[in-house]
């Protein structure tokens, strides 16, 4: 990924954060049917090794798992908010007009090596978690056990687990950091005016 220095966001902790808050990933392998893609919720567990670890699983019937070796070299795209960024925003594009449009967004990479984990005992963990961290703002959360056993585990074998161990995160945040303040304003305004509110804090708010 090309990140210039003043987009460059490499503090782990932040990037931990846009993980956990943002966790569909989109698995990039190199198999031997080439590249591919897979979007994929994960768990991140950030003290685990040197730079956290990302579990999660893939169904059974997706050829990725079976195509991968232990060990072998996978990157995680994880992506917050975006935002189509208007040259009409700037105030100096009307002084100027040397403003051209472009586009917001924050992004991580998570470099690492995967690991295939084909255990009932896995598997049931990491839905389980995974259940219950995304159903804890329902009014009733769901659990596994609204369902019966038997269904449950006739699912769970319809599944195989994966477990990344993270070698290298890389992040860039591009949040109008190479503009004069009001200009960077200016796109706060533009973005709120068109239902950005998201995108607008994080420019407002700047690199965490």
């Amino acid at each position: 990924m090309y990140v210039p220095s003043h987009f460059a966001e490499n503090r782990p902790e932040v990037l931990h954060d846009l993980i956990r808050r943002h966790p569909l990933g989109i698995l990039v392998t190199h198999g031997a049917a080439g590249l591919d893609a897979n979007h994929l919720p994960f768990e991140l567990s950030a003290a685990a090794g040197s730079l956290g670890i990302l579990s999660g699983h893939v169904a059974r019937a997706n050829p990725v798992w079976q195509e991968l070796a232990d060990g072998a070299e996978v990157m995680v795209i994880f992506r917050a908010a975006d935002a189509y960024i208007s040259p009409n925003w700037y105030p100096s594009k009307h002084e100027q007009h040397r403003q051209v449009p472009t586009w917001n967004y924050v992004v991580a990479h998570a470099h690492g090596r995967v690991r295939i984990v084909d255990n009932e005992r896995f598997v049931r963990g990491i839905v389980g978690r995974l259940t219950k961290a995304h159903e804890a703002s329902q009014p009733v959360p769901w659990t596994m056990a609204d369902s019966p056993r038997e269904f449950i585990d006739g699912l769970l074998q319809a599944i195989v687990g994966i477990e990344i161990e993270i070698t290298r995160l890389e992040g860039k945040a591009k949040l109008s950091q190479n503009k004069e303040a009001r200009d960077v304003q200016g796109a706060v305004d533009g973005l709120k005016a068109a239902g950005k509110d998201d995108v607008a804090e994080a420019v407002q708010r700047g690199p965490r």
